[in-house]
């Protein structure tokens, strides 16, 4: 039998689970984390702008950045510009995802929307370059994301996108986030509306959550060629109590 997500008051009305040891956890901090493919680096335009641009560059259509609000960047200058303020930000706080094999800056992610006091955080701005798109190194970097946000003390991880982006919408799903609707009309970006799709894993889920991305993760996963003998999506969609 499962455990009802409220109570009733004196009144009878139906109310919220109580949380009498909650402390709010601190903001994530601007260091990096390591990984078996990949490591997070906190964005810093000296270091990470010239090979992020390069490895953008390989998408030439623009494409990566149809569903952000900024972007494509038409040359170096424009990039490291853009990447100089946003990592001055705290919040958004922008990380660079590092291929461990070659040592050089594929893509950038962001936690965004920190609110400690409430224990929510999003992931977010998301861009990976073609050199960091479907591979091992990807994923790893979203689980490097996850769990630290999970391993502050965070309740609540949040996934938002156009809900007219299909890969991102089917990403969010593969990596076991829980769609909980679309808000209409939620946005303007680039002179365009956006209805948005929100999706979301909580704490309850995530050792479960954890265990999936390790055993994906794990070098026995994966054949001589590097192809995957189980697929996350499996592993996630077997998670209990997912939405």
């Amino acid at each position: 039998m499962e455990t009802p997500d409220y109570l009733h008051n004196e009144l009878g009305q139906p109310i919220g689970l109580p949380l009498p040891d909650w402390k709010p956890p601190n903001r994530p901090p601007r260091e990096g984390m390591p990984g078996r493919w990949c490591r997070l680096e906190p964005l810093d335009c000296e270091v990470h702008a010239a090979d992020l641009y390069s490895a953008n560059s390989e998408d030439p259509t623009g494409a990566t950045w149809t569903y952000l609000p900024y972007g494509p960047f038409d040359d170096l200058s424009g990039y490291t510009a853009w990447a100089e303020q946003v990592s001055r930000c705290d919040d958004p706080l922008f990380f660079a995802a590092i291929d461990a094999a070659s040592g050089r800056a594929v893509g950038v992610a962001s936690f965004l929307r920190i609110e400690p006091a409430h224990g929510t955080i999003e992931i977010g701005h998301l861009h990976f370059s073609p050199r960091l798109q479907r591979t091992r190194a990807a994923t790893e970097a979203m689980y490097l994301m996850m769990e630290r946000a999970f391993t502050l003390g965070y309740r609540r991880y949040e996934w938002k996108c156009d809900a007219l982006n299909a890969p991102s919408r089917a990403a969010a799903l593969r990596l076991g986030f829980s769609f909980e609707g679309i808000f209409r009309q939620a946005v303007i970006y680039k002179g365009r509306s956006r209805d948005t799709a929100w999706y979301s894993v909580i704490d309850r889920e995530w050792p479960a959550l954890r265990s999936a991305f390790q055993r994906w993760l794990d070098l026995e996963n994966f054949d001589q060629q590097g192809r995957q003998r189980v697929s996350l999506s499996a592993l996630t969609a077997a998670v209990p109590g997912r939405g």
